[in-house]
């Protein structure tokens, strides 16, 4: 059917687009912090007009924008946490270790929740930290302390990503809300606003230092932020959730191939083992079934798979 045909060309054009979020970040000569802000600066502010030219109602008084609050503070976390694992580990890796929130909302869902943890959760969960264990490094202690500290950055990543989408999802279902949209507008630029203020805390600078960094955060913003966020949701629903899991793990996987092609990431055949094994083993644990998943389209799906969004 044409339909289908565009809205997988539009998926995968979102995920490409989208799989260029932490090389980005590692071109721009800014701070992590620095970086996070620009991001959710450009994509807040276009996102608002968006919803000013579609006429989507933005303000629903203070204590609807305030619920925004803590999925801004968490998202805004969730991006400090992953610049910074993107300068010591590389934008592959990090992005790897972030993709493992999937198995933090389902613990979460199975402790507080009751949901069911599943064969296909367990086998995929055995791959997936074995492919990390692989990737990360089988002598721990023969890495950098900066390498070290990447990698639990990365950890941290995930766990404040899960954070973002157990609360925003919580937003999202409040009835007489804003639309979703309108949500990530706002919540947006609230993380912007923290982001800074961590910018003035780490006494970092706001000076984009030339034009390679302005275009960094410019394509960070639009192309990543926005653009590949809104071509993969606008066609999520009419695709089937198998094949859309399976084109979002392509972010990730491109993510490590940017890393190899334009980082000189040295990278073995047991590193794509490790690579296969945490990929296969995020695609078995998404599949849990929909009803236990957080909703479609919560926030920017560059670290995302078919749970993550």
């Amino acid at each position: 059917m044409p339909s289908v045909n565009i809205a997988m060309i539009n998926i995968l054009i979102g995920a490409v687009l989208i799989s260029t979020s932490a090389p980005w970040v590692r071109v721009a000569d800014v701070a992590p912090t620095t970086a996070g802000f620009y991001r959710m600066l450009i994509g807040g502010v276009l996102l608002l007009l968006i919803c000013l030219i579609q006429k989507r109602e933005l303000w629903r008084g203070w204590r609807s924008t305030l619920g925004l609050l803590l999925p801004a503070f968490f998202f805004a976390m969730d991006l400090a946490f992953w610049h910074r694992s993107i300068h010591s580990i590389g934008p592959g890796l990090a992005t790897i270790l972030a993709n493992l929130q999937v198995f933090c909302l389902a613990v979460i869902g199975f402790l507080f929740l009751r949901e069911r943890i599943t064969a296909n959760f367990m086998i995929g969960l055995v791959a997936a930290f074995g492919g990390v264990f692989i990737l990360v490094g089988l002598d721990w202690t023969d890495v950098t302390e900066d390498y070290q500290q990447g990698v639990i950055y990365g950890a941290l990543t995930a766990l404040a990503y899960t954070g973002f989408l157990l609360t925003m999802r919580r937003r999202q279902m409040k009835l007489g809300g804003l639309t979703p949209l309108a949500n990530l507008a706002i919540m947006s630029l609230l993380c912007a606003a923290m982001l800074a203020i961590q910018v003035a805390r780490e006494d970092s600078s706001f000076v984009i230092p030339d034009l390679k960094s302005g275009m960094a955060l410019l394509a960070l913003g639009v192309f990543c932020q926005v653009i590949g966020w809104l071509l993969i949701t606008r066609v999520m629903p009419r695709l089937p959730a198998s094949i859309v899991g399976v084109v979002l793990l392509l972010q990730p996987a491109l993510s490590m191939v940017w890393d190899v092609l334009f980082f000189d990431r040295p990278t073995t055949q047991l590193d794509l083992v490790g690579l296969v094994l945490v990929l296969a083993g995020i695609w078995l644990a998404a599949r849990i079934g929909k009803h236990q998943r957080p909703p479609t389209g919560l926030g920017p799906p560059d670290r995302q798979n078919n749970t993550r969004n």
